[in-house]
């Protein structure tokens, strides 16, 4: 069966137009066969074979050692073939083999390259299975490379061509897709389906109710009722509508309100508050809030069974370290509780307890993720001597070694007064002024020579406060080290508008809450005119507060879709398999003693 695909963006829409016209021509060629015969078989019939079979058994050699999850000997056998000296549609499925393998080695570029042969202009001409094929793992290419919009595109170009459990699959990838998107990609183009799918997401992605988001997806179904997706909605919008007819109507606020956490308590208790009241002001019907002292507390059951008299759903709280671990290791809860912190505990807790905070290893995965994306693969780290700078450091590593990055070498920063030795040692400055000394005592002759530092590190990822940064970033130039890009937490950052304080920081890229970093956003303004020091380094807990309040109603959904998420004040947060709730940050930059905000086409 021959069909006419949508064209792929990079190629000249005439060309495809008239392949899609015509009848395949003479010499475009036969794709490669898959007869039943082992690799080793195809491989020794092409030795007697004439070049043009040849290269056809080969390909067919190499196509069944990918499918057999061998992409090494697939890579080996595909070497052996002379791209140029097939005929198109051989070019074309020995292209998109390349892909396939330059993806199964996490090198998107290399398979997107591939797929840039001139061939590719008549993949039009080819059978409908072919042409998905390509196409396929075009759209995979592009996804592995960010190129999310593009991805979704492509996915879009290819749903006419499917059918059953495939056509499912990518039904469901392009929701995926353009539901992942940030605001400046979801404007209209010039295609219809793609349209649609992208005004979906706009008349579903505002913050709300589920109420609200039910009638949105109403809406968008009466407007769009001949699209796809109208007529088959993604399983995260069918889930959605379901949990809107369960409405939250009455929480428990569970907070400390005396004790050494009682500050805290009343920062995360006024955030809570002012969303509560931002939502009422926007025309919503938000749940009843019963307060309850966790310092008062006799024990953990006797609180549950007032809770339950009082005809609460959802409990917020507690704060308390100490409750929060001994809520981890119940097997039951009586009621879903969405606990403000983490306990130590490494497992899953009981299916009713989510567990949220301002947690560092958040900000050491996200400095991974960055600093993976901007094209960085070999790091050191600077963080405090210490149990926290530990965890930190852990998170760091192990996110950063998952993606594929290499940590070098570490260094626990104590006391000042160690710093500049430190550093030496984490970029091996002493080693250079060791070999200038050995050549200088070879030569007879004082020999002027500038220590040089180790040239393998890509980047400095740095957890430390901002008394700490003031003295490590001069250090780092005094070393000579000051070229090395910094990536860093938000502990950098006082939130103040000193710029004094921050012009020693110069270069510094740091992740950073919405709250502290979108100084327009109304209910910062409205908390900071009654509360001044919600405008620094205490708005993170006005703002996980207020996260606290947005998180409430949308538990199920996280839960029960776990590509969701909710766009917050403290992050962008969703849910990870051990129901702890995890916060992907915004980056801003140390500027002339200024923070400066970098685009969101990267958050």
């Amino acid at each position: 069966m021959i069909a006419c695909l949508r064209p792929l963006s990079a190629l000249c829409i005439a060309a495809l137009l008239a392949a899609c016209a015509s009848q395949p021509t003479s010499n475009l060629g036969e794709l490669p066969r898959t007869p039943q015969a082992s690799i080793e078989q195809l491989l020794q019939q092409a030795g007697s074979a004439k070049p043009e079979e040849a290269a056809s058994l080969r390909l067919s050699a190499a196509d069944l050692a990918y499918r057999q999850s061998n992409p090494e000997r697939a890579a080996q056998i595909l070497d052996q073939v002379s791209l140029e000296n097939l005929k198109p549609a051989q070019q074309i499925y020995a292209s998109t083999l390349a892909a396939e393998l330059s993806l199964a080695r996490g090198q998107p570029k290399s398979a997107l390259k591939a797929l840039e042969h001139p061939s590719l202009q008549r993949l039009g001409e080819l059978p409908v299975e072919q042409q998905v094929r390509t196409q396929m793992v075009r759209a995979q290419a592009l996804q592995a490379d960010g190129q999310v919009l593009a991805a979704a595109r492509e996915r879009v170009f290819i749903a006419p061509l499917l059918s059953g459990q495939q056509a499912s699959d990518n039904h469901e990838a392009i929701w995926t897709l353009v539901s992942s998107l940030p605001d400046d990609q979801l404007q209209p183009t010039a295609d219809a389906d793609l349209d649609g799918w992208l005004a979906l997401v706009r008349a579903t992605k505002p913050a709300g109710t589920l109420e609200q988001q039910k009638a949105a997806i109403s809406a968008w179904q009466a407007q769009h009722p001949q699209h796809p997706a109208a007529q088959h909605l993604p399983e995260a919008l069918v889930k959605l509508q379901q949990l809107a007819d369960q409405p939250l109507t009455k929480v428990a606020l569970l907070l400390p309100q005396q004790g050494q956490l009682a500050s805290v308590a009343r920062a995360l208790r006024d955030g809570f508050l002012a969303a509560q009241f931002e939502a009422q002001q926007a025309g919503q019907n938000p749940p009843q809030v019963t307060f309850y002292d966790s310092a008062q507390l006799t024990s953990m059951d006797a609180f549950y069974r007032q809770a339950q008299a009082d005809g609460v759903q959802l409990v917020i709280g507690p704060l308390e370290k100490p409750l929060v671990k001994q809520l981890g290791e119940r097997q039951q809860l009586p009621l879903t509780t969405l606990a403000l912190n983490y306990s130590d505990l490494a497992q899953a807790g009981p299916p009713q307890l989510f567990q949220f905070g301002l947690a560092a290893e958040d900000e050491a995965r996200e400095v991974s993720r960055r600093a993976w994306q901007d094209g960085m693969r070999r790091a050191v780290a600077l963080v405090p001597r210490g149990e926290w700078g530990d965890r930190v450091l852990d998170a760091f590593r192990q996110s950063w070694q998952t993606a594929g990055g290499t940590l070098i070498a570490a260094e626990r920063v104590d006391q000042p007064v160690q710093l500049a030795q430190q550093i030496a040692d984490l970029f091996q400055l002493r080693q250079s002024e060791a070999r200038a000394k050995r050549l200088q005592n070879a030569l007879g002759v004082e020999v002027a020579a500038q220590p040089s530092r180790r040239a393998d590190v890509d980047f400095i990822f740095l957890a430390a406060t901002p008394q700490q940064a003031q003295q490590i970033k001069p250090t780092l130039t005094f070393q000579y080290a000051g070229d090395v890009p910094v990536y860093a937490t938000s502990h950098v950052y006082s939130g103040s508008n000193d710029q004094t304080q921050y012009l020693d920081l110069n270069g510094i890229r740091f992740c950073e809450t919405p709250w502290l970093l979108d100084t327009g956003n109304a209910l910062r303004q409205q908390v900071s005119r009654q509360w001044p020091q919600a405008s620094g380094s205490l708005g993170r807990l006005y703002a996980m507060g207020a996260d606290a309040y947005r998180l409430a109603p949308h538990l199920g959904q996280l839960k029960a879709l776990p590509e969701s998420s909710i766009d917050g004040l403290s992050g962008r947060l969703h849910l990870n398999p051990q129901q702890r709730i995890e916060r992907q940050l915004p980056w801003a930059e140390f500027r002339d003693g200024r923070v400066q905000r970098l685009p969101d086409d990267t958050y």
